[in-house]
């Protein structure tokens, strides 16, 4: 099925080649999306989809039209990131200590992540205006701040990865204290390092690929040009995906230790084993 527009012209009608029609396609995928989360993840899958449309409708209601409004880009990312994870992490993992401390790691590694973003941007001088998408933008809002646009997008890029690594720190860690109440808060906070460090390493390298597969484009324009490496990575399409990842991987990496740390103390002290008592 292709998609054609009407053109009328002073009583001549023309049609012009729009498209092929791709709903369906789209519309089988999702909704195998949709019967694959809930067959596997069951009831957790079905909040964790309820969660998914609140956030989309905190993204589409609130963090673009305050972009638009002309509000700093970085608070608006913030504040609408915040909701986001609170209603998130809730609905999908349960009201409990676990899920604060996940979240409160999750808070600190956005913070964290958003002022290097903020300081990459602007010590690299970077404008916003990577492809020909931005310039269109500008003409539909031109009082856009694009550097507060591009910094917005490097927090919420990265927010479902930061997520998913704090949830699984703060799980660890709980699990390490119903499994040896005898260890003292170090003890827990060490082995929960060990787990985080694993977890660290593979996930680096679902943020690059990512990032990698979503400019794979831009990444074989390199192939096709005449200047040296350093010249090539320093335009700003190149340099603003480099500081994206990085910005976001470093925040990754910080939001391990901190949510460690949280739950080691949210778990509570070391418990004395139980003595026998020896009948006489």
């Amino acid at each position: 099925v292709v998609q054609v527009s009407r053109i009328d012209n002073n009583g001549d009608v023309f049609y012009a080649f729009r498209g092929v029609d791709r709903t369906p396609v789209s519309i089988a995928l999702a909704v195998m999306f949709v019967v694959a989360v809930i067959a596997v993840a069951r009831w957790k899958g079905f909040f964790a989809l309820l969660g998914l449309v609140v956030a989309g409708g905190v993204l589409v209601r609130f963090i673009i039209p305050g972009i638009l409004l002309g509000k700093p880009g970085v608070l608006v990312a913030i504040v609408g990131s915040t909701a986001i994870m609170f209603v998130v992490v809730y609905v999908a993992h349960g009201i409990s200590i676990r899920t604060s401390t996940a979240l409160a790691g999750t808070m600190l590694g956005l913070v964290v992540t958003a002022g290097l973003g903020y300081a990459s941007v602007y010590l690299a001088k970077l404008t916003g205006f990577a492809e020909e998408t931005e310039w269109d933008l500008q003409n539909l809002a031109p009082g856009l701040d694009f550097r507060q646009l591009l910094i917005a997008g490097l927090i919420i890029g990265g927010l479902g990865v930061l997520n998913d690594t704090t949830i699984t720190q703060a799980a660890a860690v709980f699990e390490l204290r119903a499994a040896a109440p005898a260890m003292s808060r170090r003890e827990i906070f060490a082995s929960g390092m060990r787990i985080g460090r694993d977890h660290i390493a593979s996930t680096i390298y679902t943020i690059v690929f990512a990032y990698a597969g979503g400019a794979l484009v831009v990444i074989m324009l390199v192939y096709f040009t005449s200047e040296s490496l350093l010249l090539t990575i320093n335009q700003e399409m190149f340099a603003s995906e480099i500081i994206r990842t990085l910005g976001s991987s470093i925040g990754l990496i910080l939001s391990v230790p901190i949510t460690t740390g949280i739950a080691a103390l949210a778990v509570g002290p070391a418990q004395e084993p139980a003595r026998e008592i020896v009948p006489d």
